[in-house]
């Protein structure tokens, strides 16, 4: 055990492991082995005066009090600072708690502990950073929220333009969380509960409040869900709507294998050709190739085979960079297939036509959802280890940890 004072070489050690600079200093250091807790005395220089924020001039200290924080480990040892922190008096007469730029934005924990918290939590579940760490669920919740929150506070969204905007299930049930990612820095802005119209406005009002507003945004990607179609035209009045292309292209897939299981009832040789159908052909083995151009084969006959070249053919128009090519072969497309007895790939021109203009509009923005959609297989899987992330509050923390690209050097100065 080492404790106050005269300065010795172990407290000179433990400062500067510490980052402690002048006026602080550690007065002691004491090691329970029997619990296997190191716990640091930190005080400050005596007649040492303190500036507070929004107050001119440094002011002497009042009184004191000892604040225990939690700190990084030290060589596997929990460590914790006992702080004597002063309350300093202002010429007005009020006495306010000084606070050094070390200690964390939650109390308790100092800023390179809540950092390393932090850190960990955008690769791990709050519970194993809990378990790694020796603090509660709730406690790594807290801190992780608390800097989420005070982020998004000094969030600038002047120079958002193109945005993502796609929904993903939070509970069992129909519960949904509307998401809308910033396609030029491909990071999450925005969170909001429900898929419906009010989302959108939700999001038009939260641009406002951040340095931003809904006029600025020019192109939205999309699904064809009518309520995010009525939100958008309603509160992004300016904003040109795409729609992905492979939304489409996975509307069609979907129309092949209605129209194989229809089939099939009169052709059993259609079973077990599900996948066959659904992967790209490039994907396939050499069994399933031959398969797959055994039906293709058949098309004059076979209306599922007819299907999946009406795909392919969407598929080649889509991937085409000139719009008016693009707009001249798609009307074609639809008028060929209407004409067809495919009946599940009817619907999906009927779809295209309806949504025409957003479809074409996909050739000049190239703006797709998938980054959204990546991060929805990530929170999906954080949702599975985490066994199941019940409230909102803690799902949105967990969407921005994982894909928000937060500045959590903003908001903290870093320690001496």
């Amino acid at each position: 055990m080492v404790s106050g004072g005269a300065c010795t070489d172990a407290d000179q050690l433990f400062e500067a492991a510490l980052g402690v600079t002048k006026p602080w200093y550690v007065s002691g250091v004491d090691f329970d082995a029997a619990t296997q807790t190191l716990t640091i005395s930190v005080d400050f220089v005596a007649g040492t005066r303190f500036a507070v924020a929004d107050e001119a001039g440094v002011h002497p200290v009042h009184d004191t009090q000892i604040k225990c924080l939690r700190h990084l480990n030290f060589f596997q040892h929990e460590c914790y600072l006992e702080v004597r922190t002063p309350r300093v008096k202002l010429p007005d007469g009020r006495v306010v708690q000084y606070q050094p730029d070390w200690f964390g934005k939650l109390a308790g924990f100092t800023l390179l502990f809540e950092a390393l918290v932090l850190a960990m939590a955008q690769q791990m579940t709050f519970a194993a950073v809990a378990k790694l760490v020796g603090e509660s669920w709730h406690r790594v919740h807290a801190i992780c929220s608390r800097y989420v929150d005070l982020a998004l506070a000094e969030a600038d969204l002047s120079e958002v333009t193109a945005v993502a905007i796609d929904e993903t299930s939070c509970r069992r049930g129909h519960n949904y969380l509307t998401i809308a990612a910033d396609m030029g820095e491909r990071k999450v802005v925005f969170v909001t509960e429900g898929k419906d119209a009010e989302t959108i406005n939700r999001f038009a009002e939260y641009l406002a409040a951040h340095k931003g507003s809904p006029d600025q945004v020019r192109s939205v990607s999309i699904d064809m869900s009518p309520a995010f179609i009525k939100g958008v035209t309603r509160h992004l009045p300016n904003a040109r709507v795409t729609f992905d292309k492979f939304h489409v292209v996975t509307h069609a897939s979907a129309a092949v294998d209605q129209m194989r299981r229809l089939e099939q009832r009169t052709d059993p040789s259609l079973k077990g050709l599900r996948w066959t159908l659904l992967k790209e052909r490039a994907r396939l083995t050499d069994e399933g190739r031959a398969d797959l151009d055994a039906l293709i084969a058949q098309a004059a006959t076979k209306r599922t085979a007819r299907a999946w070249l009406y795909r392919e053919h969407l598929r080649e128009i889509l991937g085409r960079k000139q719009s008016n090519v693009v707009s001249a072969m798609l009307k074609q497309w639809c008028a060929n297939v209407l004409r067809s007895k495919v009946a599940p790939m009817k619907d999906v021109a009927t779809m295209i036509q309806k949504h025409f203009d957003g479809i074409v509009a996909w050739t000049q923005s190239r703006q797709t959802n998938g980054f959204i959609e990546a991060l929805n297989g990530l929170f999906q899987a954080a949702k599975r280890k985490a066994r199941g992330y019940t409230r909102f509050a803690t799902m949105r923390t967990v969407l921005f940890l994982i894909a928000g690209k937060l500045d959590f050097t903003q908001i903290t100065p870093q320690p001496a």
